[in-house]
């Protein structure tokens, strides 16, 4: 098998690069990591009104008592560091998926994942009148769980089992139910849910430090989990029968992958809705720059997902100023068109 840009095994791969592959590899990285720095200043610097970038760093170097460092730090501030965090916690989650299962379509929204988080969350308010942070982020976790099982649960029926294709279908169509109670949940109460309507397209613009300060540390350990876990999904690559016989622990990973997806995707969700394609875009980029070994491709998408979703948000703020287009509407624009790719192309179509 060929070692593309979307396969999974590595066997044309050397998971102990040669050093010019390493150096290569670590000169890619340190160029988006400027990127990221540059997409940052940007997000901080780009709105209704533009602050000049000199500016942006004079205010965060010695924080003055100006408009232009009150509309950074209360505004611009929490919104990027979503765009740090939601990124990070939507893209590593695909990326984990994609490994554990070996199909190149995983994606917390392609596979209804995030939607059982948008529905419980949805349920948490509307139900039970809900409304704290630190409580809602349980009732997501939950939703994404629930999510997961139902999915895999309805992949299961027939004789191939849960192959990649099945699993994909039977998220779309899980997912769309998900999505369609949580519009109809939100439509019936608009009150109680009016401030969740950005939230449910999927927006940076809704974050506050208290909504930070509660999904960081959520998203800080699942990234943790994952990249323990990325040596033996490197090895759970080559298949199960020789992942047992070069001794790497497939129970234990795909534990510790579960909890993980669960952690990121529920952190994220809460945070700034349910924004989809992220976990399926970024890790394939990673992939097709870093090769097949996952630790490559999860220190490529830790960096490469805000970049992605801090441009998105930079676009949808530009786009109809002084309005702006939420990012979850600039993700989808983007991020269809690169599904309908994958799809037809003739490896994944052979799954």
């Amino acid at each position: 098998m060929s070692a593309g840009p979307i396969e999974y095994a590595p066997e044309n791969d050397v998971v102990v690069a040669a050093p010019s592959r390493t150096m290569g590899r670590l000169a890619g990285l340190l160029a988006a990591a400027v990127v990221l720095a540059l997409m940052v200043g940007m997000s901080l610097a780009i709105g209704a009104r533009n602050i000049p970038l000199a500016d942006v760093f004079s205010s965060l170097l010695m924080p003055q008592q100006t408009a232009d460092s009150e509309t950074i730090f209360a505004l611009r501030m929490p919104r990027t560091l979503l765009g740090l965090l939601a990124g990070v916690g939507f893209a590593l989650s695909g990326a984990l998926m994609q490994a554990l299962t070996r199909n190149p379509l995983a994606d917390p929204g392609i596979l209804g994942i995030n939607a059982g988080a948008a529905f419980a969350m949805v349920v948490a308010i509307g139900i039970f009148g809900i409304v704290y942070p630190l409580s809602l982020i349980w009732f997501s976790f939950a939703g994404t769980g629930l999510a997961a099982v139902a999915v895999y649960a309805a992949a299961m029926g027939g004789r191939s089992g849960a192959t990649p294709l099945r699993l994909t279908l039977a998220g779309v169509a899980i997912g769309s139910v998900l999505r369609g109670l949580t519009s109809a949940l939100i439509f019936l109460d608009p009150n109680t849910f009016d401030h969740m309507l950005n939230w449910e397209v999927g927006s940076l613009a809704i974050a506050g430090y208290d909504s930070l300060i509660v999904t960081a540390p959520f998203i800080a350990l699942g990234a943790v989990i994952g990249l323990i876990a990325a040596p033996a999904l490197t090895v759970i690559a080559l298949g199960d029968d020789q992942a047992r016989a070069l001794g790497a622990g497939l129970a234990g990973t795909r534990a510790m992958v579960v909890v993980a997806v669960m952690l990121l995707t529920g952190a994220a969700t809460a945070a700034a809705g349910p924004l989809g394609f992220i976990g399926l875009m970024v890790p394939y980029a990673a992939r097709w720059i870093a090769g097949n070994d996952q630790r490559w491709i999860f220190a490529y998408t830790l960096v490469l997902a805000p970049i992605l979703l801090l441009g998105a948000d930079i676009i949808g703020r530009l786009s109809m100023r002084p309005a702006e287009i939420q990012v979850g509407i600039v993700t989808a624009f983007v991020g269809a068109p690169v599904l309908i790719w994958l799809v037809r192309s003739r490896k994944v179509s052979a799954l």
